[in-house]
């Protein structure tokens, strides 16, 4: 495989700073032409803790053009990929290692850009041919679908956990440059780091494995009877009397019942074909008040800072409520919807749905308007 564009020129003005120009082709079709991989001035210091700090803001919905991640230069476009890369990994309990490996081997082929077209007939974000069993184009244009296989294929290598990243990622793209993918280790491992730390329950697990059950409420049952999952209750109307901004949440979270649970998705097209346009607990209460004027942070460990917090006793709709885990760090969070109901994501195979607040025990309430 070939990277993008050939001989692009490379400025190296500190350890820390790579132009813009060093690092993409202009456009897509740059990334066609022949020639090898970029192989210039390595990333070789990197400062982990500005790069988490600059990708968490863009992940909360920073403008990008106060952003500056060092090696990446289109961060708007580039960190959603690289998200939809670790989360992908960790959903399939990939290693951090092979996170990291992954997220290499898409700078060097790709610079996190989903491309149109590359050497030959390669595509997307890590370069993949249709002629050599990726998938279709179509399918390798998803990120999704394109990180499932290179995950597949790396786990495939005996030993893999033993090799460089260079020597894994070539084990995988057998690409004619095999020693170029080195020079991202450094801000692959930042980015894998920043953008894991945005997921619940992750932290420095070595394995990957992840506990995704935070999202998930107490038994069903309720006074209004069986709740068919996506649906809303027989006689549930939005309070009249809430708060616009809460009724606006309301009414546009009740727009996604029935869409899927996709832990770490953004809740931006819950109804679109890439599942990472999906909600989860968070990103959903995210979404609801975004729509309503009111911004919320991503997670479920910053939401429960928002706002002030009130009893769980005089709930009022628009109020998020915080279930799992402890207090000051609850792994699940619902928004309150007046008449005893919370609108939710619960987790992985379920539909956002709205249960009975009863089920829920809860840790902690926080009024955010």
């Amino acid at each position: 495989m070939k990277g993008v564009a050939a001989g692009i020129g490379v400025l190296c003005l500190s350890p820390l700073l790579l132009t813009g120009a060093a690092l993409m082709a202009a456009s897509a079709g740059e990334a066609a032409q022949e020639g090898g991989q970029f192989t210039g001035c390595t990333v070789d210091t990197v400062d982990t803790g500005r790069i988490t700090d600059q990708v968490t803001k863009l992940l909360d919905g920073a403008n990008s053009d106060t952003v500056r991640i060092p090696g990446l230069d289109l961060p708007a476009e580039q960190v959603p990929n690289a998200r939809k890369i670790v989360a992908t990994g960790i959903g399939l309990k990939v290693p951090k290692r092979g996170q990291i490996v992954a997220l290499a081997t898409a700078i060097q082929e790709s610079r996190l850009r989903n491309l149109a077209s590359g050497d030959r007939d390669s595509l997307g974000l890590f370069q993949q041919r249709p002629s050599k069993g990726w998938g279709t184009a179509q399918q390798i244009r998803d990120p999704i679908h394109a990180s499932e296989k290179f995950y597949q294929r790396l786990l495939g290598v005996d030993g893999w956990e033993q090799l460089t990243v260079t020597q894994a990622a070539q084990a995988v793209q057998q690409s004619g440059h095999p020693d170029a993918y080195a020079q991202w280790e450094d801000l692959a491992t930042a980015l894998q780091k920043a953008i894991a730390d945005t997921f619940p329950n992750t932290g420095d697990n070595e394995t990957g494995e992840v506990d995704t059950s935070g999202c998930e409420p107490g038994e069903d049952g309720s006074g209004y009877g069986r709740i068919p999952e996506g649906s809303v209750p027989k006689g549930y109307v939005i309070p009249k009397d809430a708060p616009a901004e809460a009724r606006e949440a309301i009414r546009w979270a009740m727009g996604r019942l029935g869409t899927l649970y996709q832990w770490g998705g953004t809740c931006t097209d819950a109804h679109g074909p890439d599942p990472m346009g999906r909600c989860d607990c968070s990103s959903l209460m995210q979404q609801a008040y975004k729509h309503a004027g009111v911004t919320l942070t991503r997670t479920t460990y910053t939401q429960v800072n928002e706002g002030v917090a009130v009893s769980a006793k005089a709930l009022e709709p628009g109020d998020l409520i915080f279930s799992r885990g402890t207090a000051s760090r609850p792994e699940h969070v619902g928004l309150y919807m007046g008449e005893r109901l919370v609108i939710e994501a619960p987790r992985t195979g379920k539909p956002v749905r709205i249960t009975p607040v009863k089920d829920w025990t809860i840790l902690a309430v926080r009024r955010v308007l």
